[in-house]
């Protein structure tokens, strides 16, 4: 082996190294949506509005996804050892103090800095765990880190609700330092810097400043656009605007600067440019429908939190499973033809969950998620695969950033789109379910006589079961127009992982002298 060739760790060392990245990976993703609930305990301690607690999750996602772009750059400019150990304290630190915080503002301040360190965090683990293999293991690289990514967000408000009712709040924060203290030893004893990685001559701080002002608007205008109304407020249409912006700015200054801070040059490799894409519809799927279903199943369904806890763990497991299952296909079985497959069974798997009715119990939630999952453990390896696998050095260390920050911004446009859509959608079922509900619909007067007789039978005055009568179909109808929203969130993300398959369509693959299937290409 050459001097120039790179140096793969191997035996119990390579697994410490893959575990400490995943680990991080993990801790990143499972703050991300940690917090998530236990901020009604948090508002009440630190005396905080519903609407200023909302600053909690937002801060964090701001500093993540400005990051998360810039790693590359970042590892390239300090060394990867030296820049992942770092982001590994700092995290590790901010969690402490965001656990101290007693106030507001400040936890809101200790949250960024989290973010900050976090998005340092997830992409630079990604280039470790992927360098960790030579080409010909690749896939395994592939599964491992896909696993990771999978499971955090889901254990992450399990693990938070746990904590709050058994713990504190505060504890969420502390848990991570255990946990940071021996990250940041073991990374430091067995990170290496990245093979071929070159460090920047200056520093595009314009390229910064400008991918800064982008994301962090956007991200804000997804994260606070519902509850500011959207574009009815002229908070969230400046930020929009600057958003943009941001963006035209950035991609000026990147493809004319001779050392950007982001090389968007990288696009022109079509196999990143597609699983990009790819990237970004499953992450809006994944946050999407997992932002909806706890809502449906609790606010419709009666559900307690721990049960529906429980319910997505489970079936997260069974997805990392399905990953390792998976892996075994791959001697035999294409990246494209095993993705193509994720796809249509992620697809066929929403199709029942948009079909619930209030008769659905718990087995006709179960197997359409078992389902899901399994296409999804399909999907990650090859997406990934597909967007980095024959890239090293530098420009492995900007691709896992570009990634990352589009599965990232795909989740929160997801859930900003289920939002939307949910709004919208929902007062339209309403006004057509209404129309059935009146002094006219003679379905409706009869209902509406039978619950007044129960009302009257139960010592309620005449005019008061009257009154309490149609107050019940009220609430029914509530509660309708709701599990039909729900089901169309379902079906709608269905049809945003159906424009994946034309994308699929476009690669080949490329055989290798053995006539195996080793890498992608576009048409």
């Amino acid at each position: 082996m050459t001097a120039q060739e790179p140096q793969y760790p191997t035996g119990a060392t390579r697994w410490i190294l893959v575990i400490t990245a995943i680990s991080c990976a993990v801790l990143e993703l499972i703050d991300s949506t940690i917090v998530n609930v236990s901020l009604r305990e948090i508002s009440g301690n630190i005396g905080a509005t519903t609407m200023e607690i909302g600053w909690v999750s937002t801060a964090y996602g701001i500093g993540n996804v400005i990051v998360i772009p810039l790693s590359g750059m970042l590892s390239n400019l300090y060394g990867r050892k030296k820049y992942f150990t770092g982001s590994v304290i700092v995290f590790t630190l901010a969690s402490l103090l965001c656990g101290l915080s007693s106030g507001l503002w400040v936890l809101v301040f200790w949250r960024f800095i989290q973010g900050l360190a976090g998005g340092g965090l997830l992409s630079t683990a990604m280039s470790i765990v992927i360098g960790a293999f030579p080409p010909d293991q690749a896939k395994t690289a592939f599964v491992t880190f896909a696993m990771g990514i999978m499971l955090g967000p889901i254990f992450g408000p399990v693990l938070g609700g746990y904590i709050t009712d058994t713990l504190s709040w505060h504890w969420i924060f502390f848990v991570n330092v255990p946990v940071g203290i021996t990250a940041a030893i073991l990374s430091w004893k067995y990170v290496s810097n990245l093979a071929g990685a070159e460090k920047p001559r200056t520093i595009d701080w314009w390229g910064i400043a400008f991918i800064a002002i982008a994301l962090g608007s956007l991200q804000f205008v997804l994260e606070e656009g519902a509850i500011h109304d959207w574009f009815e407020s002229s908070e969230i249409v400046f930020f929009f605007v600057a958003s943009i912006i941001g963006f035209i700015a950035f991609t000026w200054r990147e493809l004319t600067t001779t050392e950007p801070a982001v090389d968007l040059k990288l696009y022109r490799n079509f196999n990143l440019v597609l699983g990009n894409i790819i990237s970004l519809l499953v992450g809006m799927m994944l946050n999407g429908t997992l932002f909806i279903f706890p809502m449906l199943t609790q606010g419709s369904l009666g559900w307690t939190a721990t049960q529906t806890g429980a319910f997505l763990i489970s079936g997260g497991i069974v997805g990392a499973l399905a990953m390792i299952a998976g892996k075994k296909l791959f001697p035999t079985t294409g990246p494209k033809i095993l993705m193509f497959s994720g796809l249509v069974i992620v697809i066929i798997s929403l199709l029942p969950l948009g079909a619930s009715s209030f008769d659905s119990g718990s087995n006709n939630f179960y197997w359409p998620f078992i389902v899901r999952n399994i296409g999804t453990a399909l999907i990650i390896p090859n997406m990934v695969s597909l967007a980095v696998g024959d890239l090293r050095g530098k420009a492995l260390a900007q691709a896992t950033g570009l990634s990352t920050m589009l599965r990232q911004l795909g989740g929160a446009i997801g859930v900003a789109i289920i939002g939307i859509y949910t709004t919208n959608n929902g007062a339209f079922v309403r006004h057509h379910l209404a129309g059935h509900i009146s002094d006219y619909s003679y379905a409706a007067q009869e209902r509406a006589a039978m619950a007044q007789q129960s009302f009257s039978a139960a010592g309620y005055a005449t005019d008061e079961s009257a009154s309490a009568a149609w107050r019940v179909l009220e609430n029914t109808l509530v509660k309708q127009q709701t599990l039909i929203t729900y089901n169309h969130g379902f079906l709608l993300f269905a049809i945003l992982i159906a424009l994946c398959l034309p994308v699929v369509l476009l690669i080949r693959n490329k055989k290798t002298t053995n006539g195996q299937e080793e890498t992608m290409e576009m048409h």
